[in-house]
Formats: C-alpha cells, sequence, structure tokens
C-alpha cells in the first residue's frame, strides 16, 4: 500500500487540496503533521460564530469526500497516506466544540491522532468497508466523534 507519491503530482489541484498543499508529502506522519498544521485554521475559526464555524467545516468535509477519493481513485490507492484532507477535515469538525484554549486545542489534537491511529470500533470496519471518499472522509470524522465524545466526558468542551 505505499505506494510513492511524486511530488510533481501536486500541479494537479485535486492532489494539491488531498495532501494539505504537500503537508500529506512529509516522509513521517502525514496524518499527524496535517492534524498539527489544521490547527492554525482551527485556532482562527474559533472566533467566527457557532453556525458558520459549523458551515466551514461541513463545507471542507463534502469537499473532502469528493477530493479524496478522487485523488485516491486516480492514484490507484485506497486511502493513500499523502491524503490527507480527511484529518483537516476531522479537526475542522473539532472547531464546533472547542474554545480558543490552547489546552482544550492540544488535548483535542492528541485525543483524535490516538483514535485515528488505533482506529476502534467501528472506524476499522468503516475504513475497509466503505470506499472512496465517504470511506476515506468517514473514518477520521468517527475519530473526531469519538474525541469529542472524550472531551465531554472530561468536561472540556463548550
Amino acid at each position: 500500500m505505499r505506494t510513492r507519491f511524486n511530488p510533481r503530482l501536486l500541479r494537479d489541484p485535486v492532489h494539491l487540496l488531498a495532501t494539505g498543499f504537500g503537508i500529506g508529502l512529509v516522509p513521517r506522519a502525514p496524518g499527524t503533521a496535517a492534524s498539527v498544521l489544521a490547527l492554525a485554521p482551527l485556532w482562527l475559526m474559533l472566533d467566527l460564530p457557532l453556525v458558520l464555524r459549523a458551515a466551514v467545516a461541513l463545507a471542507v468535509v463534502a469537499l473532502g469526500i469528493w477530493v479524496c477519493g478522487e485523488s485516491a481513485r486516480r492514484l490507484e490507492v485506497h486511502d493513500h497516506p499523502a491524503i490527507v484532507l480527511d484529518e483537516i477535515a476531522a479537526m475542522l469538525l473539532l472547531s464546533v466544540l472547542l474554545d480558543p484554549d490552547l489546552p482544550m486545542l492540544l488535548t483535542a489534537l492528541v485525543l483524535f491522532r490516538v483514535f485515528d491511529i488505533a482506529k476502534p470500533w467501528p472506524i476499522r470496519g468503516v475504513d475497509r468497508a466503505v470506499p472512496g471518499g465517504v470511506g476515506i472522509m468517514l473514518d477520521d470524522v468517527l475519530a473526531a466523534g469519538y474525541t469529542a465524545v472524550c472531551l465531554a466526558v472530561i468536561g472540556i468542551v463548550v
């Protein structure tokens, strides 16, 4: 599955977006790199009204379904490691729940990465069973959902 991604492919807007403007090409932990990168727009979004935060996050998820699916189709690899727009979209979804508080953001980041990497039930099954962009996006959305539940349990969500 670890097919090489040719950086020249970034000339294609689909691959450029799917790789988070190239952050997915980092040699180690591209999903974590993209999640950390997502903290910048997430932080900026926290001053927006809740409805606008939700609309932006859902728009990125919707766009990401097509972009990630199309990039995977062109690469002929389902959920290539360089495809990281799904991690970015999931982190933006968490902006709906968070206050502009650095410890809260870092806690959300760590929890999200744990769930995205470990893929507890049913995330692993969804990741394997659902094809295309929906499957690529859905496992990260579910990891964000697990993160949200944990944040609520420990009492640090809005």
